[in-house]
């Protein structure tokens, strides 16, 4: 059963906002996806689990940016692309805690946040779909 590619979007934001805390479950067969915070009581994020969750033939994990390659890589692309003059700046800004902070603020120093918006959305895009298609997950809109 196809899922919207939009519910899969807000889910794997949801498992990014606070990583290894926050967890997001596709049921293959009826594609509703199951939330679950370590983090918080609310209902609303701690769906109730089928028993058989734990099946990877019937459940499959939304993944995290890490596991998509999103994260320091992405900004290393970026750099390389958008701000060759900074990537070695970069690079190093990585190696060190608070990175995203100083990233940022070099991004609208540089007047470039938006396209950095936009070329990690694409990115997002491109690599949840390519996680589907090897997930064989069919993915609407």
């Amino acid at each position: 059963m196809p899922i919207s590619f939009q519910d899969l979007l807000l889910s794997f934001e949801f498992v990014g906002n606070s990583v290894g805390q926050h967890q997001a479950i596709l049921c293959r067969r009826t594609s509703k996806i199951y939330w679950h915070s370590d983090f918080s009581d609310l209902d609303e994020f701690n769906d109730e689990l089928p028993d058989d969750i734990e099946d990877e033939a019937n459940y499959v994990a939304i993944p995290d940016k890490r596991e998509l390659g999103l994260g320091k890589p992405l900004v290393l692309d970026f750099a390389r692309e958008c701000l060759p003059d900074d990537f070695d700046d970069i690079r190093w800004m990585f190696s060190k805690r608070g990175a995203y902070k100083k990233f940022r603020a070099l991004l609208i120093r540089r007047n470039v946040l938006d396209r950095w918006y936009d070329f990690e959305s694409k990115a997002t895009e491109r690599a949840l779909r390519e996680w589907c298609e090897l997930n064989s997950i069919s993915v609407t809109d």
